[in-house]
């Protein structure tokens, strides 16, 4: 049941993606201001949640990435895609990257 709501949850967010991509490419602008005023607060709300919960501990490692048997320092991937994604200036989006949905049972957790 697990692994049938977690797909379930990842083709959600999949399909709300793509849909805000989908919105950006051929909305008009009337209608892409008021998709930004609804999204842009969601999306920046999600964004400082999961940067929360990755931030450094007092001696520097990600508790989120970090496990008994590895310790990741910080800064982990979620916060260097975070740099890459939200302020590097070289990032300027283009297109969808070539990523999509996970194959039912691939990358399962819990």
């Amino acid at each position: 049941m697990d692994r049938v709501l977690g797909q379930i949850l990842r083709q959600a967010v999949w399909d709300r993606l793509d849909l805000l991509d989908e919105l950006v490419s051929d909305a008009d602008n009337r209608s892409l201001l008021s998709v930004a005023r609804g999204e842009l607060p969601r999306l920046t709300s999600g964004w400082r949640a999961l940067l929360v919960t990755h931030a450094p501990d007092s001696r520097g490692r990600c508790p989120e990435c970090s496990n008994r048997w590895r310790s990741r320092t910080a800064p982990c991937s979620v916060w260097r895609t975070a740099h890459k994604n939200l302020v590097s200036a070289e990032t300027v989006p283009q297109a969808r990257p070539a990523i999509g949905p996970l194959p039912v049972g691939a990358g399962v957790v819990g």
